[in-house]
């Protein structure tokens, strides 16, 4: 989709509290499928604005600037939250000092309104001094009624200050809450906006009437006009101020993304029972079992199978690999042909190469798996270089800790661990080395050699009568 032309600016109304959510974290920050609203809103207009996004920001502003610190765009403090017409008041001089022309102004809890909805309704609106979008519900709830007359927009007026004596009886259609506004036109308005209504706030939603009466050109854009996905959910364009609203809009999202991968040749079982976030990649010919869950931006490779109840979160499964039941994922990368769980743990920085295999209960964080290595079961491999084809023995942990910093353990290749072994880094176990089972490795083993470290076996004949026989 082609951008905009650089006079074309957004600003995002992210500064609320969302009280309704019963969180505390912002409105904004509340995650669908492991990625915040605010994400998809920023998803959507990127395309259009590029770097020309101003966030308005306010209840707990700094962590959602942490949150979006990679992010091109610019954040705008409102330090009181006095209403989306306060928050619009707050961008301006921002807005003006990027040469900002002609604006779009959204909601930042609007998270599945499409790019191809924002560039119709642009493209509907662009003309009007002040435009924006309608929908037209069976019943209108608390969101702001439009008035019309002989089918011209005379105001939208807040739910909570609707009198049918004065507007006549409420026809259902309401305002979505996106605007398309000439900068240089609305301008003078702005100083207009009062808290002179039921909320206390200042209302964007004003910039209607004080338009009118100043003579400019104010359209309602219907949602039919600006929406072409078809799909006739208009509920889409609307904000989340609600946990039932915001479970409804990511079953929505869920279904679309699982219909979608299976569209292009994905083997998804059980579907209604997996959620994939929006930027995992999942290749035509990988199988995923449901239950699960795979979020970020995970990729699972043609021919890799997924069972099921496991999550997987930033990583990458290639070709040819299993990740068993019950095993979780975060920040791993599995090569090909490998074989991980079940009920198997790989933390960020893991690293399985080809043909490596993770069994049941092991743990690896920050550690690689040569190719053909093994650890089967019950174990810990925490900042540690395995090489090729080593075999880890059961009840093996990598010691890396030593209370203030992490200290790595290096295996050579061909080397066979026993069982019950502990390795204290920093350690260097030289290739083809032999470690007896039950031995706690704290210096250096050569090549080639066997290390024992362990007490010498004692067996004593005769145990002595115990208490309980002499009673007996």
């Amino acid at each position: 989709m082609e951008p905009l032309d650089e006079k074309w600016g957004a600003v995002v109304l992210a500064a609320g509290k969302g009280t309704r959510m019963h969180s505390p974290k912002p409105k904004v920050l509340m995650e669908m499928l492991g990625e915040p609203m605010l994400a998809y809103v920023l998803d959507t207009l990127e395309p259009l604005f590029s770097s020309r996004i101003f966030v308005v920001v306010g209840h707990e502003a700094e962590s959602v600037r942490t949150r979006f610190e990679d992010r091109s765009c610019t954040f705008v403090h409102q330090a009181e939250q006095l209403g989306t017409g306060h928050a619009l008041q707050a961008a301006w001089d921002d807005l003006a000092a990027a040469g900002i022309e002609k604006l779009l102004v959204i909601n930042g809890d609007t998270p599945l309104v499409t790019t191809r909805d924002v560039a119709s309704f642009v493209e509907r609106g662009a003309n009007a001094h002040l435009a924006f979008l309608t929908v037209s519900l069976l019943d209108p709830g608390a969101f702001g009624h439009v008035v019309r007359q002989e089918g011209r927009v005379r105001a939208i007026i807040e739910a909570r200050d609707y009198d049918r004596d004065t507007y006549g009886p409420a026809t259902g259609e309401i305002n979505a809450g996106l605007y398309c506004m000439n900068m240089r036109s609305v301008e003078p308005l702005l100083g207009k906006l009062t808290a002179e209504n039921a909320g206390g706030e200042y209302y964007i939603t004003d910039l209607v009437g004080h338009g009118l009466e100043a003579g400019l050109q104010v359209e309602g854009v219907p949602a039919a006009a600006a929406r072409t996905s078809g799909d006739g959910d208009v509920l889409r364009l609307l904000g989340i101020n609600s946990p039932r609203e915001l479970v409804r809009a990511e079953t929505h999202l869920r279904e679309s993304i699982v219909d979608a991968l299976l569209g292009a040749g994905a083997l998804l079982r059980s579907p209604e029972q997996l959620r994939v976030g929006p930027h995992v990649v999942v290749e035509p010919g990988a199988e995923i079992v449901g239950p699960c869950e795979i979020y970020g931006r995970s990729v699972i490779e043609s021919r890799a199978r997924v069972e099921s109840h496991c999550v997987v979160t930033e990583s990458r499964v290639e070709k040819g690999a299993v990740i068993h039941s019950f095993s979780h994922l975060q920040g791993a990368h599995v090569g090909p042909m490998c074989s991980v769980g079940p009920y198997a743990r790989l933390r960020p920085g893991a690293i399985l190469q080809e043909k490596a295999k993770v069994g049941n209960f092991v743990e690896v964080k920050k550690a690689t798996l040569g190719p053909g290595a093994k650890a089967s079961h019950l174990t810990y491999l925490g900042d540690a270089e395995i090489g090729a084809d080593v075999n880890i023995g059961a009840g093996t942990i990598t010691c890396n800790y030593d209370g203030k910093r992490k200290h790595v353990t290096r295996i050579e290749h061909d080397v066979f661990v026993g069982s019950n072994t502990a390795l204290v880094a920093p350690v260097t176990v030289g290739a083809h080395a032999l470690i007896a089972a039950g031995s706690v490795i704290t210096q250096d083993v050569p090549e080639n050699a066997l290390a024992v470290a362990r007490s010498r076996q004692t067996v004593l004949k005769n145990r002595g009568n115990r208490p309980d026989d002499e009673a007996s």
